[in-house]
């Protein structure tokens, strides 16, 4: 990869941050700094659009505000909280997390990069997002938006790797400013060097949803947290998938459901 002088760089920094302060987009977890309501925001966000987050997490943290009320909370109680956001094994790490702060960091996560990847559902994303938004510390978050960005307006090859990309990413953070950078990057990417603007695919596409497992394990759950229970018939019958077994014998391995005498119910 090419390097890029210092003069690009304070151009290409002047350039997305006057955009930003004229054009960034109004969203909730920007008005804090709470490590915890961020961390929600970044797993919420997840494969799942802005705009359907928004709702989702003004209701989930009226409910529970804090590590210390989720690691308590009732897993139902949770997860219909979480419904229609997809992918209910994210809500569950992020209780088992909740519970791993409140006992050995007494209800407050630790800026420590470390720490944060050694706790459940936390990878290099999600850490440097945690450490950048909620702590303003100088990492590289190098998320789909971003990496287009980059990839744009720097002239680089699209195989360009993603080490490459975030020693790239990390030298061009703003003294003090990597909070805002970060989100003025985003916000540019979303709105101005888009997708379709740039022709630059993203590294992974969301699979199909309809007739997806995906579908499945979340047409389950809302069903059995309206129902309460249900005989392993009943559910294949109304959700009737070629990998039905293999879908519900992981739901119990994640500990989503439990399985007695062929009743299913959230555990």
């Amino acid at each position: 990869m090419r390097r890029i002088n210092t003069s690009e760089k304070e151009n290409f920094q002047s350039t997305v941050l006057d955009w930003y302060a004229l054009n960034k987009r109004d969203l909730p977890w920007r008005e804090t700094k709470d490590p915890y309501e961020i961390l929600v925001s970044e797993i919420m966000l997840q494969q799942t659009q802005v705009d359907r987050v928004i709702p989702y997490f003004h209701r989930f943290l009226k409910k529970f505000p804090d590590f210390a009320s989720l690691a308590s909370g009732d897993k139902a109680t949770v997860l219909s909280l979480w419904s229609g956001l997809g992918y209910n094994n994210r809500v569950l790490r992020l209780q088992k997390l909740s519970s791993v702060v409140v006992e050995k960091y007494k209800g407050d996560l630790p800026c420590d990069e470390e720490v944060l990847l050694s706790l459940p559902g936390i990878g290099p994303y999600t850490a440097h997002a945690v450490m950048a938004f909620a702590f303003n510390e100088e990492v590289p978050v190098l998320d789909t938006n971003i990496r287009r960005v980059l990839i744009y307006h720097f002239d680089l090859d699209e195989e360009t790797g993603v080490d490459a990309l975030r020693d790239l990413a990390f030298s061009l953070v703003p003294l003090g400013k990597s909070c805002e950078w970060h989100n003025a990057l985003m916000d540019y990417g979303a709105m101005v060097l888009t997708a379709r603007k740039t022709g630059i695919e993203s590294l992974s596409k969301q699979p199909k949803f309809e007739g997806s497992t995906r579908q499945v394990r979340g047409g389950m759950v809302k069903y059995l947290l309206q129902e309460k229970k249900s005989s392993i018939g009943k559910l294949r019958e109304l959700f009737a998938h070629e990998k039905f077994d293999s879908i519900l014998l992981k739901m119990q391995k994640e500990g989503l459901v439990i399985v007695e005498n062929d009743v299913v119910k959230i555990s």
